[in-house]
């Protein structure tokens, strides 16, 4: 006898066609994880009060706690120097440069968006998250 193909229900497919889309978006949800990778995707290697100064209106508390999760995530590493006093520097990874595409991307929308939204005319500069 022939076996039977067993037919996967679409919602079950669907389900878990978006667990990677659900973690990606995870990674990147809340007003301040974009802000800090494209900050260290940038300038590379950062002070804690430094990206305090770029990511404008963060706090100290929520800035703390967005870099961890991002460490968690091996976006970016924390350096511990013996200095007097210590220095933490924070750094991007390789792994957390691969998001510049995922970043150029949500900005070319952005741009479009607004220009169909809000009927702004413009161009995307040429240099805006690099050459992806």
């Amino acid at each position: 006898m022939a076996e039977k193909e067993v037919k996967v229900p679409l919602k079950e497919h669907f389900g878990n066609y978006m667990l990677p889309m659900r973690d990606a978006l995870e990674i990147f949800s809340g007003k301040w994880k974009i802000p800090i990778i494209a900050a260290l995707n940038f300038y590379e290697t950062c002070g804690f009060k430094e990206l305090e100064r770029i990511v404008e209106g963060i706090t100290p508390r929520m800035l703390s706690k967005e870099l961890k999760l991002l460490e968690e995530n091996l976006l970016i590493t924390r350096t511990v120097k013996d200095t007097r006093p210590v220095t933490v520097t924070y750094s991007i990874t390789e792994y957390g440069k691969t998001c510049s595409s995922v970043m150029s991307a949500l900005y070319r929308w952005g741009v479009e968006h607004r220009k169909r939204i809000f009927n702004i005319e413009g161009e995307i500069p040429a240099d805006a998250w690099g050459d992806c």
